[in-house]
């Protein structure tokens, strides 16, 4: 069905209406997204268990948080590396290998609860562990959306994903709460280490297309510094960055300190805790299930500031309120404020980031996130140690508005603005030296003749060219002006081999391309722009002083 939006700009922009169950027609998607379910509901119960098995061996409200801390500390760390693996293998080896360690680490710690040998810090270093596990699960998973479904369908199977978290959010916390109170923590560790087997046989049963490899793979480190030069040269990205960041920060202070919220209730325990949790799940799913038409309605930056509003107020009234139900109801907008904000910053890093490193970006993302949470549960946990829960409370309230206020000038960007598919139009040409991909350095020269009328224009498209260029891998880039042919002029850059000139080229979206069209357009000889590929020489041999003859590049 086709509807009408209003966007932030004032008009009106014609828009597909998709079913936020559209991803469901494809079985993939429905047998992994099942399997997360059981995942998830095990996870939530084992975040119990942590949690409240805390709150029994130490009375510090630093260790308490620390406990959240510990979860989202590893994804901080590791999350940049493990973006970097699952864009240069297989994504599903990689899912593979981050379920059989965490249900390892999981079976473990049931063991040695079960045994009485647990203390605060072997606890922390536990569920440290899990974190590990999941930083580098995260990654590969998100990025995948891209092999379960079509790209239309992507901003609904993150939502979805969305949905199934929260759908388990709704029970799981309350089950931990009992299965805690009724067995003890051991039991729902346990519980956790089971909850892994399904995931590990749908990721057994799911054999994803394999992408074909026309060159070797990125090293590791060079793969780690292409994620981050892309981020850094990307002010899309960096915007949704520095807000997802500064909400991880400050919005984790709610979940980090409701143990000690439930506690400080005369019938406070670990059941109640549960249900603060399941209320905080509720209303994420409601979050969830508006999600598509609020984002319908309404522009993404819009939906960012009530989120961040919407969770100030929340821990304000947990902070200065003291009945329970007041409680439970002001953990609802919390919930879905959580799950529109994360699942809006989710959807546009994936939105504006090609596929050959989207994976390092979502990284990158999730790193600013939970770098966030790391520091805010730490950092409210010591507020709340020093001074009570309330206080702490109260003052995570205060950068929440400052990142509502912060959007008029970091705002998120819309959907859709780029074409990010790629554009196949560079085929390697055929050389007459006996070149090897680790060959290099590779200096790249592009000749245009432009008429003088035509400078500002193309100077601004040259601008925009080499922030493209820079951001792709390029070095060294220069744009030079003949002094005796004034309407001649060469844009140079360097790649570092030969490996990182076919891959440079083959990372330009369709989008980059209309750069290229229209330099060419510019162009006043015959022809499209002379290219001219030179390998670097110190010294050359007879045998290799060779020309260089291959055919053009469109630019």
């Amino acid at each position: 069905m086709l509807v009408l939006s209003r966007r932030s700009h004032g008009s009106m922009k014609l828009s597909e209406r998709k079913s936020p169950l559209a991803p469901f027609r494809h079985s993939d998607f429905r047998m992994l997204w099942s399997a997360t379910l059981i995942s998830n509901f095990g996870g939530l119960v084992q975040a119990v268990g942590a949690a409240w098995m805390m709150t029994q061996l130490t009375d510090s409200p630093t260790l308490i948080a620390l406990v959240q801390a510990s979860n989202t500390l590893p994804i901080m760390l590791f999350a940049l590396a493990s973006g970097a693996l699952a864009d240069n293998f297989d994504r599903r080896t990689l899912l593979i290998t981050a379920q059989v360690f965490m249900a390892v680490v999981s079976l473990l710690l049931a063991i040695v609860t079960w045994q009485g040998w647990m203390t605060p810090w072997l606890l922390l270093t536990f569920t440290f562990l899990i974190g590990a596990g999941q930083a580098l699960y995260n990654p590969p998973w998100q990025a995948s959306m891209g092999d379960l479904v079509p790209r239309e369908d992507l901003p609904a199977a993150v939502t979805m994903n969305s949905v199934g978290f929260n759908l388990m959010r709704s029970v799981g916390p309350a089950a931990g709460g009992i299965i805690t109170a009724a067995w003890g923590a051991a039991a729902a560790f346990a519980v956790n280490a089971l909850s892994y087997i399904p995931l590990l046989g749908a990721l057994f049963l799911w054999h994803p297309k394999p992408v074909p490899r026309r060159i070797a793979r990125e090293p590791f480190v060079s793969a780690v510094g292409a994620g981050l030069r892309y981020v850094a040269l990307s002010p899309n990205l960096l915007r949704v960055l520095i807000r997802s960041a500064l909400f991880g920060f400050a919005a984790v202070a709610v979940l980090a300190l409701l143990p000690l919220v439930a506690k400080a209730h005369p019938d406070g325990g670990s059941l109640l805790f549960g249900l603060l949790l399941g209320c905080y799940g509720l209303g994420a799913i409601i979050g969830a299930v508006i999600n598509p038409y609020i984002r319908e309605r309404l522009p993404n930056e819009v939906i960012v500031r009530v989120s961040f509003a919407a969770f100030a107020a929340s821990a304000l009234i947990l902070a200065f309120t003291d009945a329970v139900w007041l409680h439970a109801i002001a953990i609802l907008p919390a919930g879905a404020s959580w799950v529109l904000a994360l699942s809006l910053f989710n959807v546009s890093v994936q939105l504006s980031t090609p596929r050959w490193v989207v994976a390092r970006a979502l990284a990158l993302y999730q790193t600013a996130t939970f770098g966030g949470m790391a520091a805010g549960a730490w950092i409210w946990g010591t507020v709340a140690t020093a001074y009570d829960t309330d206080t702490a409370l109260a003052c995570a309230a205060v950068p929440l508005i400052v990142g509502a206020i912060l959007g008029h000038w970091l705002s998120v960007p819309e959907f859709g603005t780029l074409n990010l598919d790629p554009s196949d139009n560079f085929r390697e040409p055929e050389l007459r030296l006996d070149l090897r991909g680790r060959s290099g350095p590779i200096m790249i020269m592009i000749d245009y003749k432009i008429d003088q009328k035509d400078v500002p224009l193309f100077l601004e498209l040259m601008a925009q060219r080499r922030n493209i260029r820079r951001r792709d891998g390029a070095r060294n880039w220069a744009l030079l002006r003949d002094l005796e042919t004034p309407n001649l002029w060469s844009e140079s850059y360097h790649i570092a081999t030969w490996d990182d000139y076919v891959r440079h080229n083959m990372r330009r979206t369709k989008s980059d391309s209309t750069i290229g069209t229209e330099l060419a357009k510019l162009h006043q000889g015959p022809g499209a722009p002379a290219i001219h590929r030179m390998i670097e020489r110190h010294s050359v041999s007879q045998d290799d002083d060779l020309p260089l003859i291959g055919k053009l590049e469109v630019p």
